[in-house]
């Protein structure tokens, strides 16, 4: 066979952009990995999320075509590889799709030359080795490859009826969204990947020695949740191609593995094992797991998702955990994924600079799960292995694991037979609340072990657990997604709505459509909840952090009744305003209305979102261009800005951050408002976030020399009309991310009137001279009363004083001091203050107490400065009440549960002490 030139997937990549570049297509840059204004998605699944709008006709750019490079996940629902990442040369979570699209531009002639050239010429793939699969009544297609290109027939083949539900080359994003018919382009791996003579590409492994390379789509159609199928306004081409593969082919590798991408990653494991070539070998499983699932961590990182037990964060968890866990496989004595992102970020950087910027946060928050999960592991191991002996109904102090069948050893979970033992949902369920094993993690070790998980029963023990529905669940997103159909409908009939909020609170509008429950009504009358939609509105939508107005809608001009209550507004689809709230009349559609904004509400939103972008500068000036904003929330009562800092802000810093705010008000600054490019938006250095989407033209909210941020959100028309500002929380709310909480305006105002007012109050019943004085009468006063107790133990015994309790601390770890107790008190809020007062006297360290009864209470508190270190006392109390037949939890500083026996207090202590100091030595080891 005539060799094909090698070359690096840098330079595979850069001859794509090229290639389609020089031919009239726009560069488009990569969208993240979590898709903007898209609930029925989790993550960006294939290179045409981005591009969903365009392709339907509902968003319009100024070029009609466009080539790019996608960062994609796929480890849920319709495209979910997940289960078979490591186990073939071909699947993984993350992976890069090259795409060059056509937006009612070129079609189906255009883009399979284009292609053809590409692979013969662009990257010297001989013609020879390559193959086509059309639809089957595709003949333009046909066609296109047999006269135009000159593929022999037997060398094209045909697949695919929808019809009768053979859906092989017609592709579709999702149970929703644009779908067309494809043609895919497959390459000739060799007759010694075939047992018998040439054969036409298969979807089956019928046929290994042909390996698809490229699909070309084409969009005529979107695809409805009730299957259904709508021409779509033009037709467009959307094609794919995987980096991976297009790589293992032309560096000439049997598996993607085999590339330059992944080996860097299976280089730094080896020298970090001290692995030679054989023993690379003969644990590939485990190192390719490793090396896709490194990739994968690394970009969800960089892309703005944290660890977390729900939703994208338990997502990123579960990938990272299995990762870890296999990584213990190959004899990882300690957490060594975030060197293996290192790796990374240097492979990838090229093409994606962004990651070298968060290098350090991505490393970071690797790490700092990564020791979580090995302190959970090994607490919840053995926890494991009695489930497993349960399952095959062994009891571990009379018969060891070595008496579990071997012929069942090392299985899948799809390959157990229906007859194998069978792991109770209940134990399942236990190991993921108390030890935090993901449920996939618990199949994957127990199949190895020969048992299946009855998912079932742990779906029910889930569920009876969860008060509250998630939006992730299947039926919220079947929901969503059937009303974004109904809304996407409504945007291509009705038309946009035009948003005038920024220039006034009040304007006249048409009623284009009216909604009560999903049903779309010409005439509405009575009270009761209902939508409504205009053709004009000064309303602003939900979006950017910022929460929707509220006002109403009147049936005649600006004096008259109320006929709708706007409760909230919401953006669903692009270019469509939805108000939300209940009728007070009669409305139909084409009538006319006077929608009139809150305006006070309205104002005082305005001040909190202008102050949301002078804290997250002052923020990023302070603490370091790390802190950028990586979610946030502006209501009219508050704001609340999310960022990642892996420790609680320092008392000078939040003082600094605080008067830079305040400066910048009372220099009553410009705020301006204009529209640009997207590209000059980048070269002015606008601040721009991975949760929100922008297209070509997008708005910049400028304070003069001082900030510029895309924002679509409303602003004040200068920084003094914010009027005061003051920072009312710091806190943890994850894996090295952190929530500020402040107040503008009227809010800031009545917080100080509020605190002085307390301090006067204060200095009344302390009997101090003046406010001023407070504090030190205060602290005279708690001396005596200290003295008092004192003398009333010495007297009798009793409670140990909190302050004597804290001496009383011993170390857990250099630094760190740990204050345990079995306190007799009369109720949990007691015990509550009691640890309060015990926290004063120890600012720093774990405080760990047991209420006496027969269902002992557990009440734990760890310092900020030790959750930063990786403590956290939601999870000591889980394990200290599982070590007393019981449960609990709470946040990592704060947390409490109950167990059950009088006597056995002690050995929840000791179980919250051994947890802890392992915790601080994973912690040091990493």
């Amino acid at each position: 066979m005539q060799p094909i030139p090698h070359l690096p997937a840098d330079e595979i990549r850069r001859r794509f952009v090229a290639f389609f570049a020089a031919r009239g297509h726009e560069v488009v840059p990569s969208a993240g990995l979590v898709p903007a204004g898209d609930p029925t998605l989790l993550f960006t699944n294939s290179g045409m999320v981005q591009f969903k709008d365009v392709l339907t006709g509902r968003e319009t750019r100024s070029y009609s075509r466009a080539v790019d490079y996608q960062r994609c996940l796929r480890v849920a629902g319709k495209h979910n590889d997940f289960e078979e990442v490591g186990r073939t040369p071909r699947h993984h979570t993350l992976f890069e799709m090259l795409g060059n699209w056509s937006f009612g531009d070129y079609f189906k002639r255009e883009a399979i030359a284009w292609a053809w050239e590409l692979l013969t010429d662009g990257y010297g793939i001989p013609g020879d080795r390559l193959a086509a699969t059309v639809y089957g009544d595709d003949e333009e297609a046909y066609a296109a490859w047999h006269e135009m290109i000159g593929l022999p027939p037997e060398r094209i083949a045909r697949w695919g009826d929808i019809a009768s539900g053979d859906e092989k080359n017609f592709w579709r994003m999702a149970d929703t969204g644009p779908a067309g018919r494809c043609s895919e382009v497959h390459f000739d791996r060799g007759a010694e990947f075939s047992e018998g003579d040439f054969c036409i590409p298969d979807h089956s492994e019928v046929c290994p020695r042909w390996l698809e390379v490229w699909n070309l789509v084409f969009m005529e159609f979107e695809r409805f949740a009730d299957g259904t199928l709508e021409e779509l306004p033009f037709k467009s081409v959307d094609t794919g191609m995987g980096l991976e593969r297009l790589a293992s082919v032309v560096q000439g590798a049997g598996s993607n593995y085999d590339t330059d991408l992944f080996l860097p990653l299976h280089d730094r494991m080896r020298d970090l094992l001290g692995h030679e070539p054989a023993e690379f070998e003969s644990q590939r499983f485990s190192y390719q797991v490793i090396a896709d699932h490194a990739r994968a961590v690394t970009f969800l990182v960089a892309d703005g998702v944290t660890p977390s037990n729900e939703d994208r964060g338990y997502v990123l968890r579960r990938i990272l955990r299995r990762a870890a866990r296999h990584g213990r496989l190959l004899g990882y004595a300690k957490p060594f994924l975030a060197e293996i992102a290192d790796v990374v970020v240097d492979v990838m950087a090229p093409a994606y600079p962004y990651l070298a910027d968060e290098r350090p946060r991505i490393i970071d928050v690797i790490r700092r799960d990564e020791a979580l999960f090995a302190r959970t592991l090994d607490a919840g191991v053995k926890h494991l292995e009695s489930a497993i002996l349960k399952a095959y109904a062994l009891r571990p102090h009379r018969i060891g694991a070595s008496h579990i069948p071997e012929a069942m050893v090392g299985r899948r979970a799809e390959e157990l037979p229906a007859s194998a033992p069978v792991m109770d949902g209940a134990d399942a369920f236990r190991l993921h609340d108390t030890y935090g094993f993901p449920v996939d993690l618990t199949v994957e070790l127990a199949a190895e072990r020969g048992v299946r998980v009855d998912r079932p029963g742990f779906e029910e023990a889930l569920a009876e657990q969860r008060a509250r529905s998630r939006a992730g669940t299947k039926g919220e997103l079947a929901r969503l997604a059937q009303m974004t159909q109904l809304y996407e409908q409504l945007a291509r009939r009705a038309g946009e709505t035009r948003f005038v909020g920024y220039e006034t609170t009040a304007h006249a509008g048409r009623v284009l459509a009216i909604l009560r429950d999903g049903i779309e009504y010409e005439e509405l009358a009575g009270e009761g909840a209902a939508e409504v939609i205009l053709d004009v509105t000064p309303f602003y939508g939900e979006g950017g952090g910022q929460i929707g107005d509220r006002g109403a809608l009147r049936g005649g001009g600006p004096e008259a009744a109320a006929v709708f209550e706007v409760e909230d507004t919401q953006r669903p689809v692009v270019g469509l305003i939805v108000h939300r709230g209940r009728l007070a009349g009669s409305l139909r559609v084409g009538q006319t209305v006077h929608a009139e904004v809150d305006a006070g509400r309205r104002a005082r939103t305005m001040r909190n979102h202008t102050g949301t972008h002078l804290l997250h500068r002052a923020l990023r000036n302070v603490v370091g261009p790390a802190a950028r904003q990586a979610g946030s929330l502006v209501t009219p009562q508050y704001l609340r800005f999310d960022y990642p800092l892996d420790r609680p802000l320092a008392g000078e810093e939040r003082l600094a951050i605080e008067d830079e705010v305040r400066r910048i008000i009372r220099e009553d600054r410009p705020v301006t408002p204009r529209q640009v490019t997207m590209g000059e938006a980048v070269e002015l250095g606008a601040d721009a976030f991975f949760d929100e989407k922008y297209g070509e033209t997008v708005r910049i909210v400028e304070v003069a020399g001082y900030s510029r941020e895309l924002c679509g959100g409303t602003h004040c028309a200068a920084t003094g009309q914010v009027g005061g500002f003051v920072i009312v929380g710091d806190r943890p709310i994850g894996s090295g991310m952190r929530r500020v909480e402040a107040l503008t305006g009227d809010g800031a105002d009545a917080l100080a009137r509020g605190r002085l007012a307390a301090l006067d109050r204060v200095a009344e019943l302390v009997g101090a001279p003046d406010p001023s004085a407070a504090a030190e009468r205060v602290a005279m006063l708690q001396g005596r009363l200290r003295e008092l107790e004192r003398r009333l133990r010495a007297g009798g015994g009793g409670l140990p004083k909190p302050a004597e309790l804290a001496r009383r601390a011993d170390e857990l770890a250099p630094d760190v001091r740990w204050v345990s107790a079995e306190v007799d008190l009369g109720s949990v809020e007691e015990l509550k203050a009691y640890a309060r007062d015990v926290r004063g006297a120890l600012p720093s360290g774990v405080i760990a107490l047991v209420l006496a009864g027969d269902e002992p209470q557990l009440f734990v508190t760890v310092s900020e400065d030790l959750v930063a270190r990786g403590l956290s006392a939601a999870e000591l109390v889980r394990v200290g009440a599982a070590a007393i037949g019981g449960r609990g939890g709470g946040r990592p500083e704060m947390a409490q549960g109950k167990g059950r026996g009088r006597q056995r207090a002690g050995e929840a202590l000791a179980a919250m002490r051994d947890t802890a100091t392992a915790g601080l030595a994973g912690a040091s080891g990493a």
